[in-house]
């Protein structure tokens, strides 16, 4: 039965995905990493997505939107760069929450499948080895992708970019990943103590997409808090 409704779940979160991706290719996002960040976020909040996709995700597409980002990060004296703190509304807040849970998202994909395939464990558990891992890929592709939305909306020197995608993104990752390793604890000390889920099972993968869902949840505030004290920008 498990194994059913994981399948399911994962092929209409595919299709969704393939979906956003095919209409990006007619009409790509105005930031360019969003083009990424839509059909993965589709992967785990699936319909969800493909509905915030086309109802504001894809409107906003367009020269238009993106001078808009860029007036909101490039004022204020002395040629120095500022972004607008605003009150963000809740599509904004679900806009830049997604962009920091897409880049965790592929980070544990790829942890989880390298730490299942090298058996690798930490103080003898799986599950330790991927939250140690897991955090580090998480971490670093979000950073990466924090990176590729300031650097061409603010053209700073490289050093520098990547210096604010720190500062605009570690927090929200942490509070994805907090969400998320919260799923995964009660996944794997509760529902299936033993034997273990394993990345080669669907229901393995049913399971993360409601982690991943947990840290979209728990993510979503600390967007709301960096967008409103002018740590980070909206998405949207």
């Amino acid at each position: 039965m498990l194994t059913t409704i994981a399948w399911i779940s994962l092929l209409i979160a595919f299709a969704c995905a393939l979906m956003i991706a095919a209409d990006e290719v007619r009409r790509p996002q105005a930031m360019g990493i969003m083009n990424v960040v839509w059909p993965v976020t589709a992967l785990y909040l699936s319909v969800f997505a493909l509905v915030g996709y086309f109802w504001f995700g894809r409107s906003k597409a367009g020269h238009e939107h993106h001078h808009e980002m860029s007036e909101d990060m490039n004022h204020g004296h002395g040629g120095h760069m500022a972004m607008r703190r605003r009150d963000p509304d809740w599509k904004q807040i679900a806009m830049a929450a997604s962009h920091c849970g897409a880049g965790c998202v592929l980070g544990d994909v790829i942890s989880e499948f390298g730490i299942h395939a090298g058996r690798l464990t930490i103080f003898g558990s799986p599950l330790w080895a991927s939250y140690v891992i897991d955090l580090v890929a998480a971490w670093l592709l979000g950073i990466l992708f924090q990176y590729y939305s300031i650097q061409p909306m603010r053209h700073l020197p490289p050093a520098q970019a990547l210096g604010e995608a720190i500062k605009a993104d570690t927090l929200s990752i942490l509070s994805f990943q907090v969400g998320m390793y919260a799923w995964m604890a009660l996944t794997y000390f509760v529902l299936f103590p033993a034997p273990h889920l394993t990345p080669m099972e669907p229901g393995f993968w049913l399971m993360m997409q409601i982690a991943m869902v947990c840290g979209f949840l728990t993510t979503a505030p600390m967007n709301q808090w960096l967008v409103r004290r002018g740590i980070k920008a909206t998405m949207g």
